[in-house]
């Protein structure tokens, strides 16, 4: 379970990408359920860090705190300097000893320094794949992803796909409603379309669409509906090719698609909130039957419905 979170930083670091994982990780939250993580900004001595765009942060703890951390984040540096030996070295230790390692944009070309990546899929901001490519030829970069998990290293995309990688980091160790409350927090959806690994929902979530935002929100309260494209069509004075073609530009994925996401992600929320039996939560969200909610549900989680129950749920739902 994730209880200790570093960030090491060295001159040259983004304060935007190094300000994520300190919105993600080093703020109490236990007003909204959250678990309190110990948090540590770390450099190779303590004291004031330049970053890329002129001004200092300060670095309260030296390597001693990285080398404590369950999670060591790496924000983006200034991918033309080159990495600190101290850097690499750290990075491996932590390797070594098991911790999981996250990067943020370009934070990726540290990894790679490390040799960390070497035969690993990853990913950084789309405008820096090639480079990342061209730099580490043995590292499997994937650029159209919002972040790849394999396991022990995360790296992520741009900027806000760092806090899509953060909270997936979440879901993992905490379940989905603790990631759900990180992210209304943080005013972003709990998840995002991006190829992601399991965990991570496909299709998007609900969006504030133009047109459509309140037939989405009726949508999301009637999800154990039979809910076809000619009935939804008909709810907003469309024909079914027009409200087709409009769902689609405003949330980026088909009907059936997002309606399918929308009805796991409240499956997850009942598997680890009650004790309802897998065939009444089928129902209750529109599946139907148990057989119809572990296909779903295994195909988006990669886990069954019951395996996910006993990784996350709360209290007696777990033997449920």
């Amino acid at each position: 379970m994730l209880r200790n979170v570093a960030a090491v930083i060295w001159d040259g670091v983004a304060p935007f990408e190094f300000g994520v994982v300190c919105e993600a990780f080093g703020l109490d939250r236990r007003e909204d359920g959250v678990p309190l993580l110990e948090f540590g900004v770390c450099s190779q001595e303590p004291g004031l860090v330049r970053s890329n765009l002129g001004f200092a942060i300060e670095a309260p703890c030296g390597l001693e705190r990285a080398d404590q951390a369950d999670l060591l984040c790496v924000p983006a540096m200034r991918r033309g300097d080159p990495v600190p030996p101290w850097v690499v070295e750290t990075l491996l230790r932590a390797y070594h000893r098991g911790a999981r390692i996250l990067t943020v944009c370009g934070g990726a070309f540290a990894l790679g320094a490390a040799g960390l990546l070497d035969g690993r899929e990853c990913t950084t901001h789309w405008n820096y794949t090639d480079e990342l490519s061209a730099r580490f030829p043995e590292a499997k970069v994937v650029p159209e992803v919002l972040y790849v998990d394999t396991g022990q290293i995360i790296t992520s995309a741009g900027t806000a796909a760092g806090l899509d990688a953060c909270l997936h980091i979440w879901r993992q160790e905490y379940g989905a409603a603790v990631a759900s409350a990180v992210a209304r927090r943080m005013v972003v959806p709990p998840q995002r379309d991006g190829g992601q690994a399991q965990f991570i929902s496909r299709p998007v979530p609900e969006v504030d669409a133009e047109t459509l935002g309140p037939l989405l929100a009726w949508i999301l309260e009637n999800l154990h509906d039979e809910l076809d494209v000619d009935s939804l069509a008909r709810r907003v004075l469309m024909s079914p090719r027009t409200f087709a073609r409009r769902f689609r530009a405003e949330t980026g994925v088909t009907p059936y698609a997002w309606i399918t996401a929308q009805r796991v992600r409240r499956a997850e929320e009942l598997l680890e909130r009650t004790e309802r039996s897998i065939e009444w939560i089928a129902s209750e969200v529109g599946f139907g039957n148990a057989a119809a909610l572990r296909h779903h549900f295994t195909r988006v989680r990669g886990l069954s419905p019951q395996a996910y129950r006993r990784r996350f749920a709360c209290g007696d739902a777990a033997t449920a």
